[in-house]
């Protein structure tokens, strides 16, 4: 775990798994002679990622940034993504004292299941929100596209993180960007999927954006390395061309969901293009 702080903010970065991605999907256009100088890569050429939610304290609330990933789909999907360590989020909850019920926010970025995996839980057979005191918060678009999947996207979104907590009613939509605390802003990043969000700290003239996958690793800061993952590529395309000059003019800290050696970094404009440092 790794603790910053934010002006007023406490900030925790989990690493609550780390699983292996195809690098070919994870680079989209760009061959590998490229993006193999940037990663390492395994026989197979899939690439090390981590999931990392951010954990933080606002006074005397809790919020959590994404859910992280569970074992609900079964030993077939955890194969598939080589899922290693799931469930580590519970365990930084109890390193700080906390539990489940002590989280009064959930802020989910996306609904895929490696960022939404512990909005709910299986026991004794039966699914259930596992943060019963929490709201979670998600864009309006992305709860659409989660509960309306197609072929692109159905393998993604997993039924059993999203119906538990609808049904429980505690999920609260927004449509664009909002204030949700004093400091504490959700901001949408669409590109990856349409109703993708940011989260944005910003007290005491630091600030801090949570990429989402937006940016997955600092490996993809290049404007061309997009995830052929991305529903839409040209319009993450378009969001980074937008977001990363204020990122770089008012020197955010960025933290990425996925990068496995560098939990946060901030951007410039170098001779090359844009790089992490």
């Amino acid at each position: 775990m790794v603790r910053l702080t934010v002006g007023r903010f406490e900030v925790f970065l989990v690493e609550d798994g780390r699983f292996w991605l195809d690098g070919g999907a994870m680079f989209g256009i760009v061959p590998k002679a490229l993006w193999s100088k940037k990663t390492a890569f395994d026989e197979q050429n899939r690439i090390p990622l981590v999931i990392r939610p951010m954990l933080v304290r606002a006074g005397e609330r809790w919020v959590l940034v994404e859910t992280g990933v569970d074992t609900k789909p079964g030993e077939k999907h955890k194969t598939i993504y080589h899922i290693e360590e799931a469930g580590k989020l519970l365990l930084a909850l109890k390193e700080l004292g906390l539990g489940p019920e002590d989280v009064d926010l959930v802020i989910n970025t996306h609904l895929h299941f490696d960022h939404a995996g512990l909005n709910a839980v299986l026991e004794e057979g039966r699914l259930r929100p596992l943060f019963t005191k929490a709201r979670y918060l998600v864009q309006r678009q992305e709860f659409f596209e989660a509960t309306h999947p197609h072929e692109r996207n159905r393998g993604s979104y997993l039924p059993e993180n999203v119906e538990p907590v609808a049904e429980a009613g505690l999920f609260e939509f927004v449509e664009g960007e909002a204030e949700v605390l004093p400091g504490l802003k959700v901001l949408p990043l669409p590109g990856h999927t349409l109703g993708q969000q940011g989260v944005v700290l910003e007290s005491e003239g630091e600030r801090l954006v949570y990429t989402a996958d937006l940016l997955p690793t600092f490996a993809h800061v290049g404007l061309a390395y997009i995830m052929a993952y991305d529903l839409y590529p040209v319009t993450t395309l378009e969001t980074r061309k937008r977001l990363y000059p204020i990122w770089a003019e008012e020197d955010y800290l960025l933290v990425t969901p996925h990068d496995p050696a560098r939990p946060y970094a901030r951007i410039r404009k170098g001779e090359k293009g844009w790089e992490a440092y």
